[in-house]
């Protein structure tokens, strides 16, 4: 009976196969890069190039890129390696230094980077439990910035707009009485609109707005805080219904001084209002918000964490709240 091959004799030549398809597709990449960047110095540089440097240059590419269609690793890096010791040689004026394209790939990605920032989405953090339950103290959001149109960059000037905000989206903007402070909040009015609030009820164009009593206690989290509006006070859950849009709002029985007279929404404004109604400075107190301060729509909570008392790395990771990751604002 034959000798029985264990598993781990095979563990060698699989590690020595990863290692040379690694290498093979490494050296490959070099050549390629080499021969894009001499035959851009050829092409660019050729009034400083004499005629027998460029033609050495190009056999010596021709070379290389015989070498690519074969497998001959070996022959393949000596190509390489005679390429680059003649683009060293003659046409070493026109290279460029490691530092100059490590500089210049970090700024494409800044470029890159700030146009989607720009244009595209951006980040904004959490600040305040106006928006709770919705949003939480912590929560990172990602805004598009693109949901209802283009802005020129660090201005309210709109170059495209195709879409406006809908009854019930929750929407990043510039706060009307500072415009370097961004402000989240829901919808809840658009032009012509007739908002009012009475009995803790919202109605919109003499209409209740739908909603059903949620039975399951606030959350402390969720409770208005000591030292902010209100006192602390025990809360109620409502699944209120906007547009196509149902989403929780929490009000705190008793406090009818929130109730609001009626208001006809200007031409071109917003209504916006907080999901946490008796702790949210919002239109009922500032006014409405114009629809150029719009910057975007809310998106997903890619990242929240609360606040730690200290700084441990335990306490870091025990303020994470890891079943916030990836919820899709509604």
């Amino acid at each position: 009976m034959g000798k029985r091959r264990m598993p781990e004799e095979r563990t060698p030549s699989l590690l020595t196969w990863w290692r040379a398809r690694t290498a093979d597709r490494s050296t490959r990449v070099e050549g390629r890069h080499l021969i894009k960047e001499s035959q851009r110095i050829l092409r660019k540089k050729s009034y400083r190039i004499p005629a027998g440097v460029a033609a050495q240059v190009q056999a010596d590419i021709a070379a290389v890129e015989q070498a690519l269609g074969g497998d001959d690793l070996e022959q393949l890096r000596k190509t390489i390696a005679a390429l680059d010791d003649a683009m060293d040689a003659h046409l070493a004026f026109a290279r460029k230094s490691t530092v100059r394209e490590y500089s210049e790939s970090i700024g494409v990605a800044v470029a890159v980077a700030l146009l989607l920032r720009a244009f595209v989405v951006e980040a904004f953090q959490i600040p305040s439990g106006s928006m709770i339950p919705t949003l939480a103290v912590g929560d990172h959001i990602f805004v598009s910035k693109f949901s209802y149109g283009l802005s020129i960059p660090f201005t309210d000037t709109k170059i495209l707009q195709y879409a406006e905000p809908k009854r019930g989206d929750v929407i990043v903007f510039k706060w009307p009485n500072d415009h370097s402070i961004d402000y989240i909040k829901r919808v809840v009015g658009l032009p012509g609109d007739v908002i009012e609030m009475k009995d803790e009820q919202l109605y919109i164009n003499g209409k209740p707005v739908p909603r059903e009593r949620v039975p399951r206690p606030c959350d402390d989290e969720e409770a208005p805080r000591s030292g902010e509006l209100f006192e602390a006070h025990d809360c109620e859950l409502w699944m209120e219904t906007l547009g196509d849009v149902r989403h929780e709002t929490i009000q705190v029985p008793g406090h009818g001084g929130r109730d609001f007279p009626r208001k006809i929404v200007e031409p071109h404004h917003l209504f916006m209002m907080g999901d946490n109604r008796d702790n949210s400075s919002d239109s009922r107190f500032w006014g409405t918000v114009d629809l150029d301060l719009v910057k975007g729509r809310a998106l997903i909570v890619w990242w929240s964490r609360g606040e730690t008392d200290g700084w441990s790395l335990g306490s870091w990771f025990k303020a994470i709240h890891w079943n916030r990751f990836f919820h899709t604002v509604r």
